[in-house]
This record gives C-alpha cells, structure tokens and sequence, in this order.
C-alpha cells in the first residue's frame, strides 16, 4: 500500500524537526586541524638514522610506558602480526540506540511504537560519523613507523536538510620519538631521538564545513 502524500509529508516535517533538535543537543564543535597533513622531509641520507640507531630494544626502552600498541606498529601492520583494523562503520546497528535518539520526540508521527523504533534507528544510522581508521607509513625518520590514523567519511551529508558533513571534533595524542638533527654543518651535525607528541582523530561529528 502507497503512503498518502500527507503522511510523506509529514514524516518529512516531523523527521527534519528531531534532526534540528538533536544537532541543538548533541553536536560537538568541529576541529579542522586533523588529520595531521604529510610532512616534506629532507631528502638528504645524512639525515636519517644508521642501523644502529634503530635498534629495536634500544628504541622501546626509550618510548617506555608510552609506546601505544593500539594507534601504533613498529612493522608494517597485516592481520598476522594482530594489528588489522576494524572500521567503526562497519560495527553493526543492531544493537541498543542510543539514548539521544530514544528521547526525540516523534509524536508528531502518530505511528506505532514499531514504525517509531524504526524511524528512531534510520536516524541513528542516517546522522552517525564513524570514524574510518587507516595506517599511515610516517616513514624512518619516526618510530614506531606506522601509526593508525582516523579519517571522518564526507561521502554523503550527514544531515536533514543536507548541508552538515562528518568533521574531527576530538583527538587522542599518541607519543613517537622523532629522529632530529640540529642545524649546521653536516660535518658537526648532532642528532638523537626525540619524544614527539601526533594527535589522531578519535571522534568525529555531524558540522557545517
């Protein structure tokens, strides 16, 4: 059976008054300074570390307590060594919605607790923004080398009326250590291994670009 251009309508009206509530209660502030854009090195070999200066004992005990397994891999990361990842946005939605979404007023509906349930779950599914994990080489230069970083999908808008597409709106640092040398002649150039902090997208959000 067709829906009446009335009830169309109306599930249209009602559907784009709860998103307006919802983005009024729940939608963080975006950040637009992730993620971190790929660094221009200098290509110069004198630059980068020996085999000595990659020894792995070495290189752990100088990160320490800091070495994070999770956003980080010393290898290139593969489903053996147990660094695969797994997208948010695949998680399924079957579970619980949550409770944001369980106290939008739908009673402009008039439909049945099942029909309300549904349309409750389109809009958790419609307006979410899971955050797409990848790994990124940063190369020699870093270590551990390969860090796991977050991506928000701008495919399609996350909103009603479209408009709003998924940004960064929190980010964990995770800690690196960072080859350096000080400037100078190449012949009294010093360099070590320093801690450096890169931040990686954890969350991201339904907001205007």
């Amino acid at each position: 059976m067709k829906a009446s251009p009335a009830l169309v309508l109306c599930v249209s009206v009602t559907v784009y008054l709860a998103l307006a509530q919802l983005q009024l209660r729940v939608r963080p502030s975006p950040s637009d300074h992730l993620p971190v854009p790929d660094l221009h090195e200098d290509p110069d070999p004198a630059l980068e570390p020996g085999e000595k200066d990659l020894a792995p004992r070495l290189l752990r005990r100088k990160l320490g307590s800091s070495f994070d397994p999770v956003f980080s891999s010393v290898g290139p990361p593969t489903p053996a060594n147990g660094s695969e990842i797994t997208r948010e946005d695949e998680i399924s939605l079957a579970g619980a919605i949550p409770n944001e979404f369980q106290q939008l007023d739908l009673t402009g509906l008039k439909a049945a607790a099942k029909t309300e349930r549904r349309v409750r779950r389109w809009l958790w599914w419609y307006t979410r923004c899971p955050v797409l994990s990848v790994w990124k080489d940063l190369g020699v230069r870093f270590w551990p080398r390969y860090v796991r970083e977050g991506q928000c999908s701008i495919e399609r808008s996350c909103s009603l009326p479209e408009g709003m597409f998924c940004k960064p709106v929190q980010s964990v640092s995770i800690t690196l250590l960072r080859w350096h040398c000080q400037q100078g002649s190449r012949a009294s150039k010093r360099c070590a291994w320093i801690r450096a902090h890169y931040p990686v997208i954890s969350q991201c959000g339904c907001a205007c670009l």
